[in-house]
């Protein structure tokens, strides 16, 4: 639900700030007061194209602040998860535009595109108006708008259609990894088996790249390592050496370990360093002895680091990668082998995942069939309580292709519909975007919400004027349409009919001032005494006129009865 709309230097206003609430908001006033900017600053910030004319005269910048409470909106928590901003039970969007064409968008203080910010605007608001007729006019928005209204029991029929052809999709990826027709197949064959027979002739083990490399450095500096290893030994073990330093000094402790704990500790610790001397001097000899016994060919060694690089370069950046890219390449090469049984097998359970879609096709069809007519028959009955007693309105489907016929392009079955409509008695039935006028595309609009609105999860219906052209018993019709939606979903309608002004829960009254040096408008919210007085301009009475106050407070006594009747 909006919450609260902050204007600042857009056309006309300077600064306004808008607060509303549940049920019905009202926006009246006099003609050019500036009400279509409320609407286009509403526009704006749900995403709209900016232009520099929306910027007050004189200023630099101008910016619009909506407020949403979504605390009970799960499609908006999703939103949040997957553009990854905390969620909130309050979404604040704001959005900035400057003389020079640029555009700033903050969602509760995080930097957004027109794009992110249309996938929260477009689960909180849906924007109607004399111009604002296309989105019902496409055919995928009609079909949408049956589904809608199927409720949960299309809901969970498209959710079974969805997850066969899932598994449909998984039949005709895994044929399209065979690669084409039986030539293309025999090519990949032989480039596998040529990178078969490659990886698996070098035989590649885990190390073996590091452990030659040690090796060739070994054999690099084989007379530094010999030298260093013959001067060690002969330090420890040659006359006058380690071995012999340390063997004096511990004769010489042992002769008062007896006499002291701290001499005997003395001695252990000599003991102890005598043995690890000679265990190195002992190791070093045998490195030694190895060393020179090894007996490596540095071509071989080089030969064989040539093949594991090549590899490397080729099927991966590792011996592990390359050994890898060979078991899936032998995965790839048996099922290449077995081809003509492999798919025939998938051809067999592709055709068994047509015909069941095909059925659910068919299943889903029947339902919308019978939830638009339904409809159909609602909508009329609607418009004719709108003054359009000889108005026309079915759902076109398009035929029913049989199973040899059908595509399974689709998640969504195979159904083609167009809103089929006609206004006045014996004008032929035709598409709904071919005939329809503004004024009766406003009342087929208000037929279609006040069916529709509880299955919407849009939480906020804006009516820009759309009861232009009507007025009488139609003008009270189209408040308590107003009141009837309103009772499960916020509208906020600009208007000049006093019975909808009659009707709200919230009266705005839109001003203009001017002065001076400048023109603004200004937002007031009315008061029970205000909203009176409104009214009683709304039907152009005059203000002192006890006839006319009469009237107004008649017509606002009847929109409350009407508004408890229905609670």
């Amino acid at each position: 639900m909006l919450q609260k709309l902050t204007i600042k230097n857009v056309a006309l206003i300077d600064c306004a700030q808008i607060n509303l609430t549940d049920g019905l908001n009202v926006l009246s006033g006099e003609t050019g007061a500036g009400k279509s900017v409320i609407i286009e600053s509403l526009n704006f910030v749900l995403g709209a194209k900016a232009d520099k004319s929306l910027i007050r005269t004189g200023q630099t910048e101008c910016m619009v602040i909506a407020e949403f409470d979504v605390s009970d909106n799960s499609s908006i928590v999703q939103v949040f998860n997957e553009l990854d901003i905390e969620s909130e039970d309050t979404l604040i969007i704001s959005r900035k535009f400057t003389i020079d064409g640029k555009s700033s968008i903050k969602i509760n203080g995080n930097s957004a595109t027109v794009s992110m910010l249309k996938k929260f605007t477009s689960l909180l608001v849906d924007v109607h108006g004399q111009s604002e007729h296309f989105n019902l006019l496409k055919t995928s928005n009609q079909l949408a708008l049956i589904d809608k209204f199927g409720g949960e029991e299309l809901v969970k029929l498209k959710k079974t259609v969805g997850q066969e052809y899932l598994s449909y999709k998984g039949v005709l990826s895994e044929l399209d990894s065979f690669g084409g027709d039986e030539s293309q197949r025999l090519i990949r064959l032989d480039v596998l088996n040529y990178q078969i027979d490659e990886i698996s002739k070098a035989n590649l083990i885990d190390g073996e790249e590091e452990e030659l490399i040690q090796i060739k450095q070994k054999l690099a500096n084989q007379e530094r390592i010999v030298n260093a290893l013959r001067l060690l030994c002969d330090s420890i073990s040659s006359e006058g050496g380690v071995e012999d330093v340390l063997g004096n000094a511990n004769k010489i402790i042992s002769s008062i370990s007896d006499f002291d704990q701290n001499y005997s500790e003395l001695y252990d610790r000599l003991e102890n360093a005598y043995a690890e001397i000679s265990d190195i001097s002992s190791s070093a000899n045998s490195l030694l002895e190895n060393f020179d016994a090894l007996e490596y060919n540095p071509y071989e060694i080089d030969s064989r680091l040539d093949v594991i690089k090549s590899l490397k370069n080729k099927y991966g950046g590792s011996i592990s990668a390359v050994n890898e890219f060979l078991e899936n390449a032998i995965t790839e090469k048996e099922k290449l082998d077995n081809y003509s049984e492999k798919i025939q097998q998938l051809e067999q359970e592709k055709t068994k995942i047509e015909d069941k879609l095909y059925d659910l096709y068919s299943k889903l069809s029947d339902k919308r069939r019978f939830f638009a007519d339904t409809l159909a028959k609602n909508v009329i009955k609607e418009l004719r309580e709108l003054g359009m007693p000889n108005a026309s309105f079915s759902v076109g489907f398009k035929s029913v292709p049989d199973r040899n016929d059908c595509k399974f392009d689709s998640s969504n079955g195979f159904d083609e519909i167009e809103f089929m409509f006609s206004a006045n008695l014996g004008e032929p039935i035709k598409p709904l975007s071919l005939i329809i006028s503004g004024g009766e595309m406003s009342r087929f609009m208000l037929a279609i919400k006040a069916q529709t609105a509880k299955y919407n999860e849009v939480g906020t219906f804006i009516f820009d004027e759309i009861d232009a052209g009507i007025s009488g018993n139609v003008a009270r019709v189209v408040a308590q349409k107003f009141a009837d939606i309103s009772s499960s979903t916020q509208i906020v309608a600009i208007t000049h009919l006093p019975q909808i002004s009659a009707m709200a829960d919230n009266n705005l009254l839109i001003e203009k001032t001017e002065s001076a040096v400048k023109t603004s408008t200004n937002v007031k919210k009315l008061s029970e005494e205000d909203k009176v007085f409104e009214i009683v301009r709304l039907v152009g009475g005059e203000k002192d006129s006890q006839t006319a106050i009469k009237h107004a407070e008649e017509v606002i006594s009847w929109a409350s009865a009407y508004k408890n009747s229905i609670k």
